[in-house]
């Protein structure tokens, strides 16, 4: 996997990730920034929320469940002091569906969270990572 990275002005970066994709990050305006794009460390925790989402919807696919939206919200706490790591993420889950079974959905976010997903799993290394869900009909 490759990335590519660069400076433009002030706090802000082109980023091009190795698939071809392009976006616009940008710091606080505190350090410079003009609120471009996204922080660094908003697209971490951005990145997550997609890893076990993808996971949780392909293991659900799988055990055939109807699932015809999802949602995951997240929130994270940051360390106070450098290095300001995540030191908590919560991820809720907002699936609806047709029937959608409470048992599937739970193993579905725990095979991500402690299988599949290797964003929550690598930021687990710094972080207490919880998860909850809620199951909503169409």
């Amino acid at each position: 996997m490759k990335a590519r990275v660069e400076w433009v002005d002030g706090a802000a970066m082109s980023a091009e990730s190795g698939s071809g994709h392009a976006l616009v990050l940008d710091g606080p305006p505190e350090h410079g920034g003009r609120n471009l794009g996204p922080r660094p460390m908003e697209l971490l925790l951005i990145g997550m929320g997609g890893c076990t989402e993808f996971d949780v919807l392909h293991i659900l696919r799988r055990a055939r469940q109807d699932v015809t939206a999802c949602v995951v919200e997240l929130e994270a706490e940051r360390a106070e002091t450098d290095p300001k790591v995540f030191t908590r993420i919560h991820a809720h889950f907002i699936l609806t569906g047709r029937d959608l079974n409470p048992r599937q959905v739970e193993r579905a976010i725990r095979l991500s969270a402690e299988k599949y997903c290797s964003a929550s799993i690598m930021l687990g290394a710094t972080a207490e990572v919880t998860h909850d869900y809620e199951i909503r009909s169409p």
